[in-house]
C-alpha cells in the first residue's frame, strides 16, 4: 500500500510513499510552512501496488500480436 498525506492548512501533498515517510514529510512541511500549528490534514490510501506496471504488459502483448497478425497476412 502507499499513502499520500495532505496538509490541512494549504494545498501541499506528499507523493505516494510508505506511511512513515509520508508522515515525516508532512511533519517537515508543517515545521517549515506552518510553525506552531500541529500537523493535521488527511491521508489518502492507495491499496494497489504503486510499483506495479498496471495494464502496460497487456498492451505490449496485444501490440506484438497485432504486428504478428499484420506480418502473416502478406
Amino acid at each position: 500500500m502507499a499513502y499520500r498525506h495532505w496538509c490541512g492548512e494549504c494545498g501541499f501533498r506528499t507523493g505516494w510513499l510508505s506511511e512513515s515517510q509520508g508522515e515525516y514529510q508532512q511533519i517537515q512541511h508543517y515545521a517549515r510552512q506552518h510553525p506552531g500549528i500541529p500537523p493535521g490534514g488527511s491521508v489518502e490510501i492507495n491499496r494497489k501496488n504503486p510499483n506495479s506496471l498496471g495494464c502496460l504488459p497487456v498492451l505490449g502483448i496485444l501490440f506484438l500480436l497485432l504486428i504478428l497478425a499484420a506480418s502473416c497476412r502478406r
